[in-house]
């Protein structure tokens, strides 16, 4: 079937016969229809060629065609990731992406974040944590009738608005491994307070030293905020003890690398002194040397699956996969200590 001209809207609504009202319901993804006349619409659509017009559907849904990021997190490099998963859920369709960053310690928050959806009319937002933990911040995407995923370590929402990570099972596999080597002196650098992550880390970490009858040294178990400079300070703290760690597990790359510069400074050869574990499988994980062992977070596959089910069918989104779970990833970072 062709089509002479530019076609219209009209056009596909006579050629597939049914109403206009029927053609914009497919155009706009309504769940109001049969698989048979959505099918029947689509392939009338290919067939002729036409391009819906965005300013006008905008118009008609009182939404732009945008997917809102909307983030206050220190890791540079977990918003490089979420960026990448959202334009990869969003590729090949007219949705587009924005990232919006605000200040969780801010009183005005949840106006701010109230004002940017009434301003903008995002078609959907992704709430990266710390501040996907807020109820109050999800609820008023519900006030401003915006599709919404919240994303974190645990699940924050029904399965159709959140995606969720298996950290606390991930860190003690992570810590099990290095338990299961011969570790038994394992320090942990901690991440930001205010955070999920970091307190389902330290429950990973806690839960596997328990299931060994390793009792946690307090004085092995240092601050951190995910970034270099802090995972350089926790290291030089542990390594300079009168009676270091064997082993380090830091609960993000950042710093799991950190600790490597801090142990090199004192003299100390990775692994064959000191055992690392990160968690996060950035790039510069693999290109460290040795190479990191560390926990892949699946932040790209988590922030893809978020995107789809913003811009799928609502229905399709309540029984999308929720839980995205971590893996181990066994490099050269890790060695069984020295014998005594």
């Amino acid at each position: 079937m062709k089509a002479t001209g530019k076609p219209t809207i009209n056009d596909v609504a006579r050629a597939a016969g049914v109403s206009k009202k029927t053609v914009s319901r497919v155009i706009n993804k309504s769940p109001q229809l049969s698989e048979k006349t959505r099918k029947q619409v689509e392939k009338t659509i290919a067939d002729l060629g036409f391009v819906p017009n965005l300013q006008a559907r905008a118009f008609a849904l009182r939404r732009n065609f945008i997917i809102a990021v909307i983030h206050d997190n220190p890791n540079a490099q977990l918003l490089v990731n979420v960026q990448q998963g959202v334009l990869e859920g969003i590729a090949d369709t007219e949705f587009g992406l924005m990232v919006q960053p605000v200040d969780r310690t801010s009183p005005t928050i949840a106006e701010d974040i109230r004002e940017f959806l009434e301003r903008q009319r995002p078609f959907g937002v992704v709430l990266l944590p710390p501040i996907s933990e807020r109820d109050d911040l999800a609820e008023l995407c519900r006030e401003a009738g915006c599709r919404f995923v919240r994303m974190g370590s645990v699940k924050l929402d029904e399965a159709e608005h959140t995606v969720t990570s298996n950290d606390r099972e991930a860190v003690r596999e992570a810590v099990t491994y290095l338990i299961d080597k011969g570790h038994s002196r394992i320090a942990l650098i901690e991440g930001p307070p205010g955070f999920t992550s970091p307190r389902e880390r330290r429950g990973g970490f806690e839960e596997a030293m328990a299931q060994a009858g390793i009792a946690v040294d307090d004085e092995l178990v240092k601050p951190g905020t995910y970034t270099f400079e802090s995972g350089v300070n926790a290291g030089e703290e542990l390594v300079r003890m009168t009676k270091p760690p064997t082993a380090i597990f830091a609960c993000n790359d950042e710093m799991a690398i950190g600790a490597m510069i801090a142990a090199r400074r004192n003299g100390l050869l990775i692994p064959e002194d000191i055992s690392i574990v990160g968690f996060d499988d950035t790039p510069l994980s693999s290109h460290v040397w040795p190479n990191l062992t560390t926990v892949h977070w699946p932040i790209v596959d988590m922030a893809r699956a978020a995107a789809k089910k913003i811009i799928g069918p609502p229905e399709q989104a309540a029984s999308a996969e929720w839980l995205l779970p971590s893996t181990l990833m066994e490099r050269g970072s890790v060695v069984p200590p020295k014998a005594k």
